[in-house]
């Protein structure tokens, strides 16, 4: 199991290697089979390192293809539910004509949501992770090649549904952009720091529900921001259309950068 999130194999890894290595899934208990100096931790550490070394070199090879082709691609994270797939249907609709839009949808399972940007008029190609929870620059790597995003267009791929383990691999992107939500607790950028410190932009969606949430914006600004100060962040409803224009113009802009 893979040494960072336990969540899929590691690339090379060899049966033997695994011996000793009894994982259990998230929140369960772990037996490592180390002995009492600790050599199978140190293994652990070690392949958890090779693994993020080798995606980071997956990465920069993607990075350098879009930017051969002056692609922008963005990273778009976030917990389960916040709204990113609506906000991708919306940005496609609001930027027709004006954008050329393709997509990378990551999900464990299904084709749902690449049919759903399909049916807003852009190209998708969808990744299942099976029981990964997070995409990596191997499987973007695949995916460009079978999406082919003209020159000068916008990639937005969007992440498996999570605020931790995104927030470690490097897919190739310009930037993550943070999806949160209202409805999901003012509090998520202290519980979930990795990802807000990672993040260049967060998008703090479905404003239009505040009049019926205990979600304090003021509180959610000044947690996000001592996390990361240089962090932007839209107010924006993607279904009511609150600070869709500036989300537009924010795209735009980066992209002409």
């Amino acid at each position: 199991m893979c040494q960072t999130c336990g969540c899929t194999p590691i690339p090379g890894l060899e049966e033997s290697d695994r011996e000793g290595h009894d994982h259990k899934h998230h929140g369960e208990s772990h037996s490592h089979g180390g002995d009492s100096h600790g050599h199978s931790d140190s293994r652990m550490i070690q392949l958890q390192a090779n693994l993020l070394e080798k995606n980071d070199a997956l990465a920069a090879e993607n990075r350098e293809w879009l930017a051969t082709r002056k692609v922008l691609a963005i990273n778009l994270v976030s917990s389960p539910g916040s709204g990113k797939t609506t906000l991708l249907e919306r940005t496609i609709r609001g930027l027709a004509g004006k954008v050329s839009i393709s997509v990378i949808e990551g999900d464990q399972a299904t084709e749902r949501d690449a049919e759903r940007i399909r049916a807003a008029g852009a190209r998708a190609v969808q990744v299942n992770t099976g029981a990964g929870c997070h995409l990596d620059a191997h499987m973007v790597t695949h995916a460009l090649r079978e999406l082919d995003p003209p020159p000068g267009s916008l990639l937005a791929i969007e992440n498996v549904g999570n605020l931790v383990c995104p927030a470690l691999f490097d897919l190739g992107e310009r930037l993550k952009v943070i999806v949160a939500s209202v409805t999901e607790g003012d509090d998520k950028p202290e519980k979930y720091p990795h990802m807000f410190r990672a993040g260049g932009l967060v998008l703090l969606n479905k404003v239009d529900l505040l009049p019926h949430l205990s979600f304090d914006p003021q509180r959610f600004t000044a947690m996000a921001q001592r996390t990361n100060p240089e962090l932007p962040i839209l107010p924006i409803s993607a279904t009511a259309g609150d600070g869709l224009d500036a989300w537009y113009s924010w795209l735009q802009g980066q992209m002409a950068a």
